[in-house]
Formats: structure tokens, C-alpha cells, sequence
């Protein structure tokens, strides 16, 4: 099945299309998106090592050719009602990495990639969220409803370092002796789905003078918004840089990906010098390729907020030390 991993759709990026591999919890359909997984393995209960007290989820270590991950049990972490399936069911493990870190998940079995449109990617509804934050979304494809996963929610609840650290970021800026006025003077723009990580990373760029912020809850959304300031500003004569100065977006997200945001704008002749930081867990080698074709300005992976607040810096002019480019 690991196959289905090499035979990945090459798609055209920008373009609001991503892939996700279809996988199975008893017989509830689930998906992740292609970029985060690595391969699939069959699972071998000999190859893992468990932790005696460790929550019923984390199944313990999986020794990977010579290195050993942590090894999640998505059904019993995700509380699945679904009957167990037959001993001699092919349960499999998806070796996935995000956020610089690699993790596996056992799953019941999987099914095949699909090509699918953000756009019928539908947001859990703001009621529904706040209860089940382990997903980030949902998509019919073929009558079956399938539900996409936040694994790195998932994991932060098994490892918190491997979460945002607001506090301490806020604490550091707090300790500096100046921060910059002029970060002040900026207009910028946040579109990120998860409400979570959304009011994190407000609370942080606020803590460090960037306090004239806009958020949105997906690229839609921050998109329809930049077309609004485009038209104002356009009535007025005036440059989109005197209302808007940079846009930080997610990658993922339901309705508009931050490919497709940051390819529009870097497109359009009015609002390329809009600066745009592609800010997502999925940044690696072959997605910083992507986020350089759509013109992006910088990028950094989730846990590294200092660098990106370096980067701000650095891509608007603030006086300070620059961002290693």
C-alpha cells in the first residue's frame, strides 16, 4: 500500500486542490493530507515497545529501521465506538511527519489518495469544534463522509513541547529591553483555521508590538477581505501597501489553501507587494519548492515563532537583526 505514496498526484500548485489518503477506524472513514505522510507499513506487534502507564492511545516506541518513534493508536485515542475488526485484518501503520518531527499512527487499514478541491472541504461548525478539536474538517467523496484529522492536535496532546509554547514566547518578548515602534505602524493580515493556534500566535505577534492585526478563519474568508481593501484603495488612489503591509497564512486550510491565497495576491499587479509568509506544520524541502513557485516571501514551520517574528522584520524593514534567509 505504500505504493499509494509513491504514485502521489503530481498536482499544479495553487491551484486549491490537495490530496488525502482515505483510511479506516472499524468501518468510519477517515483522511489525512498526503503531504504529511511519509509511507505505510504493515504493523508488526513485535517491533513495538509499550509504556507501562502511558495513556491508552500511545501504543509506546516503533522501532523503525534502527530509530524508534512514538507509535499513536488512533482508534482507541479518538474513542471510536466501532466494532473491532477480524484478527486477521491487515491493520497498518502511517508513518507521518509534520512539524519537523516524525510520528506513527495504527490504523485499521487504509483505502486510496483523492484528489479533492479545498473547497469542498467543509470547517467543523464553531459549536462542534470547541468539543472535537481532533478534527479540522470533513468531505464526502463517494456517500461516505469523511472526517479530516488534526494529527498535530493529536500529538500535542501525547508530547505539549511538540505544541505552540505561546506563554513562553510572550515572556521572552516581554523580557526584551525596546521592541521596535515601528512594528506598531504595520498592517497585517492572519488567516489560520485552527481557533486555537489563531488566538496563540495573536497573542504573540501583539506581545511584540505587532498589534495591528486582522484575523480569518481560512483563506476564503482573508481572500474575499483583501479584495475589499483592493477596491478602497484602488477608489482612492492610493497603494494597497498604505492598508495592508504583510499577510501570514496557513497552508491548510477548508474553502482556500494558503497556496492558492498567497499565488492570487503574488499574481495580481496590484497586491504582489503585499508581503506573504506561508506559517504551517507542513514546511519541508519539497514544500518550500511549492511556496517559492507562488511567490512566496518567507515560510517557517509552526513551532518556530521567534523566526517568524524575525522574518516579519526582516521582510518589512524593521531595525533589528535580519532573518537567516
Amino acid at each position: 500500500m505504500s505504493d499509494l505514496v509513491k504514485q502521489e498526484i503530481l498536482l499544479e500548485t495553487g491551484t486549491n486542490e490537495m490530496e488525502i489518503i482515505e483510511f479506516y477506524l472499524g468501518t468510519q472513514s477517515f483522511g489525512i493530507n498526503v503531504h504529511k505522510l511519509k509511507e505505510i507499513i504493515p504493523f508488526d506487534e513485535e517491533a513495538v515497545t509499550v509504556v507501562p502507564g502511558s495513556d491508552p492511545g500511545m501504543l509506546g516506541t516503533l522501532l523503525l529501521r534502527g530509530s524508534t518513534i512514538p507509535l499513536v493508536a488512533l482508534k482507541q485515542h479518538i474513542a471510536s465506538k466501532e466494532p473491532d475488526l477480524p484478527e486477521d485484518a491487515r491493520r497498518v501503520v502511517l508513518i507521518c511527519e509534520f512539524n519537523d518531527r516524525v510520528n506513527g499512527f495504527k490504523v485499521d487499514g487504509v483505502n486510496m489518495i483523492h484528489r479533492v478541491s479545498w473547497g469542498d472541504v467543509q470547517p467543523m461548525a464553531t459549536f462542534i469544534d470547541q468539543y472535537h478539536p481532533r478534527f479540522t474538517g470533513s468531505i464526502n467523496i463517494e456517500g461516505r463522509e469523511i472526517l479530516i484529522v488534526d494529527l498535530e492536535h493529536i500529538v500535542s496532546e501525547f508530547d505539549p513541547e511538540s505544541a505552540l509554547d505561546y506563554e513562553a514566547e510572550i515572556h521572552s518578548a516581554a523580557m526584551e529591553e525596546k521592541l521596535p515602534n515601528t512594528r506598531q505602524e504595520m498592517k497585517l493580515m492572519l488567516a489560520e483555521d485552527s481557533s486555537l493556534i489563531r488566538a496563540g500566535i495573536e497573542r504573540v505577534l501583539k506581545s511584540s508590538n505587532y498589534a495591528n492585526l486582522k484575523t480569518f478563519v481560512d483563506g476564503e474568508d482573508c481572500y474575499l477581505d483583501l479584495m475589499r481593501l483592493k477596491e478602497e484603495a484602488t477608489r482612492e488612489g492610493k497603494p494597497i501597501t498604505d492598508y495592508l503591509n504583510l499577510l501570514i497564512t496557513d497552508i491548510e486550510m477548508p474553502k482556500m489553501d494558503g497556496l492558492t491565497l498567497c499565488k492570487r495576491v503574488k499574481d495580481d499587479p496590484f497586491m504582489r507587494d503585499v508581503k506573504v509568509i506561508l506559517f504551517s506544520s507542513l514546511i519541508n524541502e519539497q514544500m518550500a519548492v511549492k511556496c517559492d513557485s507562488v511567490g512566496a516571501d518567507g515560510y517557517a514551520t509552526k513551532p518556530q515563532i521567534p523566526y517568524l517574528v524575525q522574518m516579519m522584520d526582516k521582510h518589512l524593514g524593521i531595525d533589528g537583526e535580519p532573518a537567516n534567509s
